[in-house]
């Protein structure tokens, strides 16, 4: 008989949170604790009135992280509301301030990891795809391995909402290899539940054990992530049919406080229609099963309800049901590829459009400076021209004012001799008459 898990994990994509809320923006310790008491409740309604106070406080300190903080604090419920203007909103004014400075960044990455995941969730997957190629790019344009581990988390989460398991797993996997270059290992054992849950629908159960023994070996020194593995647990022993294990499982989910803060309506809802099931209250199932959110949701669910009841034919029906659905949802997923690739098609178009609008204006550049380099030039050559021109000019009156000096100078020399020989003429002239 076929399990709940590999139907609920095939439907509901689990909203992980970061497994260690850290102090990445190091702001005060006093502030960030209200941060990380609001972050654990992370669905909560309240959160908006705390994030309002926190971003007001922002506002009066000047600090763009505080308000950093408080907007990835208001996000989750907002989201939960339907609030399309106010998340695009956050999501606008998050991405600004992400290029203020390196702390901001790795923030914006984490709180963008888990909008991401809020998108899958609700089934907007191109959306999310596309954020996700954002968030590696620009991880790979800073050389930031976390931002890279957060973005093939939501690759891997979009392939396994897809059935891809295989390329889920493989996602994951070079996210995990991301978070131990980052440093940052806190990160590992909620990669490794998602590995886990991915070989559950592979029904290689020894993979989900092992992976499940390594995120253990955290929850110590994180207790919230009890409840991610104690998920994984109930989703492995259903899909194994160990209906004590299940129980046991079940019963301490559930009462783990953190239980309903942590997790979704939908997710809630699927775990409690696996334990009425397991228990045999198939009428209480079936009537839960109509409150589920999605059309592949509810044929999933009341197949496996009809089938433990030997309702074959209901069971025949409903599998129809699921089969359409599926088919619709691979049409849907089809559709959304093409808009994907329409996009970065259109991207790729503005990014050569851009590339040559930048080529045309260097050229622009170029062809002024060469055509200012010959005015200069030709300038320059124009008055050495002029200049010697203006030489020569000027030798040429020197030399017939230096000739008309030097006949002058002869003249006044012949009339001087001239003279001279008169005179002498004149002297002569009166010693002969004495004697």
């Amino acid at each position: 008989m076929k399990r709940l898990a590999v139907i609920l994990l095939v439907c509901i994509p689990f909203v992980c949170a970061s497994a260690q809320i850290r102090n990445r923006l190091g702001v005060g310790d006093g502030l960030y604790l209200k941060y990380a008491n609001g972050r654990i409740r992370q669905f909560d309604e309240s959160n908006i009135h705390l994030a309002d106070s926190i971003y007001r406080y922002g506002e009066h300190k000047s600090d763009s992280r505080i308000k950093m903080l408080a907007l990835s604090l208001e996000l989750p419920p907002r989201f939960i509301r339907n609030d399309t203007i106010r998340v695009k909103e956050i999501v606008s004014e998050l991405k600004m301030m992400s290029g203020y400075n390196s702390r901001m960044r790795e923030f914006y990455f984490l709180t963008m990891h888990d909008y991401c995941n809020m998108l899958i969730m609700s089934g907007r997957i191109s959306d999310a795809m596309l954020e996700a190629r954002d968030m590696s790019s620009k991880a790979a344009g800073a050389g930031n391995n976390l931002g890279q581990m957060y973005a093939h988390r939501v690759i891997g989460l979009i392939q396994s909402f897809r059935s891809n398991s295989e390329l889920a797993i493989s996602n994951f996997i070079q996210a995990a290899e991301f978070s131990i270059r980052a440093k940052e290992e806190q990160e590992l054992p909620v990669i490794y539940n998602l590995i886990a849950r991915e070989y559950i629908k592979l029904g290689r159960y020894d993979e989900v054990e092992r992976f499940c023994s390594m995120a253990e070996e955290y929850q110590d020194f994180y207790p919230s992530l009890r409840v991610k593995t104690m998920l994984t647990k109930v989703y492995l022993y259903d899909a194994q049919g160990k209906t004590d294990e299940f129980n046991k499982a079940y019963q301490e989910l559930v009462n783990n406080p953190l239980f309903y803060s942590q997790t979704d309506r939908d997710t809630r809802l699927m775990i409690e229609i696996c334990w009425l099931r397991s228990c045999g209250r198939l009428e209480e199932a079936l009537a839960k099963s109509d409150s589920l959110a999605t059309d592949k949701e509810r044929y999933g669910q009341k197949h496996l309800i009809y089938a433990v009841g030997d309702d074959y034919l209901n069971a025949y029906r409903q599998l129809n049901g699921l089969m359409e659905t599926k088919d619709s949802i691979y049409i849907a997923v089809q559709n959304e590829d093409m808009a994907i690739l329409d996009a970065e098609l259109n991207n790729a178009r503005l990014r050569l459009e851009a590339q040559r609008l930048r080529s045309q204006q260097e050229l622009s550049i170029m062809f002024g400076f060469i055509m200012l380099f010959i005015i200069v030039t030709l300038a320059i050559l124009f008055s050495q021209w002029n200049l010697e021109r203006n030489l020569d000019y000027l030798r040429d009156r020197n030399r017939r004012e230096l000739e008309a000096r030097n006949a002058y100078r002869k003249a006044i020399d012949s009339k001087e001799l001239e003279n001279e020989m008169k005179t002498r003429i004149l002297q002569n002239r009166q010693n002969n008459n004495q004697i």
